[in-house]
């Protein structure tokens, strides 16, 4: 098993993209801490995993505080010995934040997800990379999106936020490096599933004065094999870089685009 005798924590663990990526940490072999700031989804996604054979354990705790989360940190690592990955994947309602041009965009709503994401980024990936450090070993990951590197109208303060995530990420690989920890971003174009992208396409269709549907099959089109990813596939990648079969990579953005941002 890939992640065998591995301590995860996942942030975000209640939500679509953090849940799955938890079960298929867990199903890998890892002992799965599950963090966000509800409890009844984080419990719901332990009851999937400890009824498949797995191992989780929740905690309800609030990416954007940081005194929380470092003693979150702190409680893994005495539960567990250590906290070997470390997987960052919160989200906030889009309705306000996508969808309006930038020349229309309130100050506050331009600032929501500019604030939000790489403050919840940074708070996460810091108490890991504290922690990974000390023991020497450790894989932080991170997500963001397509928008980030590509010129898509409408999109508020998400893609410069994204694209914030993404420097930080490298600029923290270069620091922990040497301490034998690994950072790598994900960047994913739109997982038609989720049921933000639902909300983010209605968003956007709306603004274009198209149905969703229409809309969701114009983004297919722009990539290569003229299909979006699926979570599924996102969280099939995570569990593979959070293995040691992945240590030559850090520093990275794994473009899982299906080729609608082609490197």
């Amino acid at each position: 098993m890939l992640l065998r005798n591995k301590n995860a924590v996942v942030y975000g663990a209640g939500g679509y993209i953090g849940s799955r990526v938890a079960r298929s940490f867990a199903m890998a072999g890892a002992r799965v801490f599950l963090a966000g700031r509800t409890a009844e989804p984080l419990r719901e996604v332990a009851g999937n995993i400890t009824t498949a054979g797995g191992l989780a354990e929740t905690a309800t705790v609030d990416a954007l505080d940081e005194a929380a989360v470092e003693a979150h940190a702190d409680a893994v690592v005495a539960t567990a010995g250590s906290l070997d990955i470390s997987f960052t994947a919160i989200s906030l309602p889009q309705t306000g934040i996508q969808g309006t041009a930038i020349v229309d965009l309130p100050v506050a709503d331009f600032e929501r997800p500019m604030i939000a994401y790489p403050r919840a980024t940074f708070v996460t990936t810091r108490a890991a990379a504290r922690r990974m450090t000390t023991q020497g070993s450790g894989v932080i990951l991170t997500i963001t999106a397509s928008p980030s590197r590509t010129a898509v109208p409408r999109m508020g303060g998400m893609a410069p936020a994204w694209a914030a995530i993404e420097s930080l990420s490298r600029g923290l690989a270069a620091e922990v490096g040497p301490r034998g920890v690994r950072v790598v971003c994900l960047n994913a174009a739109g997982m038609p599933e989720t049921p933000q992208l639902a909300e983010v396409y209605g968003l956007h269709a709306d603004a274009n004065g198209i149905s969703r549907e229409a809309f969701r099959d114009r983004m297919a089109d722009l990539t290569v094999r003229k299909e979006l990813p699926s979570v599924a596939e996102i969280a099939d990648v995570a569990t593979f870089l959070a293995s040691d079969r992945a240590n030559a990579m850090t520093g990275a953005i794994v473009n899982l685009t299906g080729g609608l941002v082609v490197d």
